[in-house]
């Protein structure tokens, strides 16, 4: 019977503290939330840090330091920590909490793009803090930096620390920059292929665009990956549910996405977790456990990394 791996994405970086009053922002908070996600069946969290003073995303280490020690120490699951961070960040900025906590996997964004947040402004109007709404307007004339001498210098950097590669693809150019790098022998099978769709600037969230990079990425990769499925904002579940049903796995979270259902914002990440579970389940699947996913994905274990 085939298993599907969840991830979940804890807080991120897209939205901000003023969207939704669910979202974790402390140390503690993000930890909480990692943990009971973990319990609801998530085999993956992908953690981004913030500041706790006001909620700006920020890839300090010493915030990383906060919450990883405590997720690990009250649950199995594969911690993921994002090298992406957000893209006002420096890609030197973003690689230092993979490079000194040496996680079993770290996130990778394999292009360089136009990522646009600009349009959450006309969805929300009143915004607590100062750098909120200039940190959304900038992306309209900003380009998330993603250049193969970056992907490479991350890579590289992390190579030592056998960390693997939560591979984020927003588009189908993405594929064959993996496949580049495959090549290069910077990257090794099996590849955690993470498509992401809906997102201003990559990919649709159609279900002809899903389809698309499933095949190329086929046919790139043949057996060497394992396939899963981000859907941005109300194409989380509908998406997750065509990826469980294709034999593929699945991301939800409230990184991705603040809703859990039509006009309902998600009362925490464990709920969104709960919700595609009972998808997968009503499918006649089962969810992997977090050891499952370490054998498939081939982690060199919990006990392997630094913190």
């Amino acid at each position: 019977m085939n298993k599907v791996i969840i991830t979940c994405a804890i807080t991120g970086s897209i939205h901000t503290p003023s969207m939704s009053a669910h979202l974790p922002v402390t140390p503690d908070d993000i930890a909480a939330s990692a943990i009971d996600a973990a319990r609801a069946g998530a085999a993956i969290v992908h953690l981004h840090a913030r500041d706790p003073a006001d909620g700006r995303p920020s890839q300090d280490p010493a915030l990383f330091r906060r919450f990883a020690p405590t997720i690990k120490a009250a649950s199995d699951v594969v911690i993921n920590l994002t090298t992406g961070g957000a893209p006002t960040m420096s890609v030197e900025e973003r690689l230092q909490p993979a490079l000194q906590l040496r996680p079993e996997v770290a996130s990778l964004n394999m292009g360089s793009m136009n990522f646009g947040l600009y349009e959450l402004l006309d969805r929300f109007k009143a915004f607590r803090h100062d750098w909120e709404r200039p940190y959304l307007a900038q992306s309209y004339d900003g380009i998330f930096r993603n250049t193969f001498k970056d992907i490479a210098y991350i890579l590289q950097s992390c190579s030592e620390n056998q960390t693997r590669f939560e591979i984020e693809c927003y588009d189908i150019g993405h594929l064959y920059t993996a496949a580049h790098f495959l090549d290069r022998a910077l990257l090794t099978p099996p590849l955690l292929i993470q498509s992401v769709f809906g997102l201003r600037g990559g990919i649709g969230a159609h279900m002809e665009d899903l389809m698309h990079m499933r095949r190329t990425a086929d046919r790139l990769f043949g057996k060497d990956y394992v396939w899963s499925v981000l859907g941005a904002g109300r194409s989380q579940m509908p998406l997750a549910a065509i990826s469980a049903a294709m034999g593929g796995n699945v991301r939800v979270g409230l990184e991705d996405s603040l809703w859990d259902g039509p006009g309902k914002l998600a009362d925490s990440n464990a709920a969104q977790v709960l919700r595609v579970r009972s998808v997968i389940e009503a499918l006649s699947l089962e969810v992997a456990t977090q050891e499952e996913a370490r054998t498939l994905l081939k982690l060199k274990g919990r006990q392997n990394v630094g913190f």
